[in-house]
């Protein structure tokens, strides 16, 4: 049986989310690093002002899903598949030994400035509950026009969804997905159209920027959250990690792929717990937890158990 280490994107950022790390010395050699590397302190970008900035919430979820994970391999838990959603992808490439630390700090600060560039105003993403695949398409092809775009971005379950476009383009999306029965719809807290076409651009000028970095074959099977394949040549991660933005999440087929590999303990990385939630709907038998809510201590007696089973 098999353990999974997840990473959430953009949305359950919260302030002081670094000052809240769990302070030893490796973490604290690892903030010091950041803030070199980044030329500014790193402490200063978990404020709320400064989460309002797609940048910064990338560069917090990046540090916090590496710190998180090097606490529970420390732990001494044997992880056997990374997975992350969006940008947890990149904290779930450096858990899985594919990329440096360093290396994927420089790629997500550059990230998170071209989906700024791209996007500084007026586009988003919302999330909607409670229709299925085919309802939302229908609506969306009835809504969608070049200066009015939507897209679906993310499959995360079967009545699950998140679409990204333009502030009107949803909100006339989610009305109409409200007069047809779903459950709820809520505007998140990302400020670009992430995992759709409109970022085609950025993404491309992210895969030259990643031509001139490094990968090895991962230590770790990496479990792509975009398509759902354990991916171990480092040129495919690269592909992976670089063009994600523009490409839709599927993470229900990604944690169908880990309940059958056998995976029967997933970990979410702090902070929150939308990735353990969903991770349950897939996984009929074993244990889906969000670090956030459980010690460690806990964490690495289930893991124990699981691995004498």
């Amino acid at each position: 049986m098999k353990i999974l280490l997840t990473f959430p994107g953009q949305g359950p950022q919260v302030p002081g989310m670094l000052h809240h790390l769990p302070m030893d010395d490796d973490t604290r050699r690892m903030l010091d690093s950041a803030s070199a590397i980044l030329g500014e302190p790193v402490l200063d970008l978990d404020s709320a002002d400064a989460l309002r900035a797609t940048r910064a919430v990338q560069i917090c979820l990046f540090i916090a899903g590496v710190v998180y994970a090097r606490q529970i391999l420390r732990a001494g838990v044997r992880v056997d598949f990374t997975s992350g959603l969006s940008i947890g992808a990149f904290p779930a490439a450096v858990s899985a030994g594919a990329l440096e630390f360093d290396a994927g700090l420089r790629l997500v600060a550059l990230r998170g400035e071209l989906m700024e560039r791209a996007y500084p105003h007026g586009y988003g993403l919302s999330a909607i509950s409670g229709l299925l695949q085919p309802q939302l398409e229908r609506i969306i092809a009835l809504v969608h026009r070049p200066d009015n775009p939507v897209f679906l971005a993310n499959l995360n379950a079967e009545d699950q969804f998140v679409i990204a476009g333009s502030e009107a383009a949803m909100a006339q999306t989610c009305a109409l997905c409200r007069e047809q029965g779903a459950a709820r719809t809520r505007r998140l807290a990302v400020s670009v159209p992430s995992h759709c076409a409109l970022l085609g651009e950025p993404a491309l000028k992210l895969a030259e920027a990643m031509a001139g970095v490094r990968l090895r074959r991962p230590d770790i099977a990496y479990l792509s959250g975009s398509t759902g394949r354990v991916l171990w040549q480092p040129e495919r991660i690269a592909e992976d990690l670089a063009l994600n933005m523009a490409r839709p999440v599927h993470w229900r087929d990604a944690m169908v792929s880990a309940y059958e590999r056998d995976v029967r303990l997933a970990v979410e990385m702090p902070p929150g717990a939308v990735l353990t939630g969903l991770t349950k709907r897939v996984m009929e038998q074993g244990e889906a937890i969000a670090f956030s809510q459980n010690p460690l201590s806990l964490i690495a007696a289930l893991a124990g158990r699981l691995t004498r089973r």
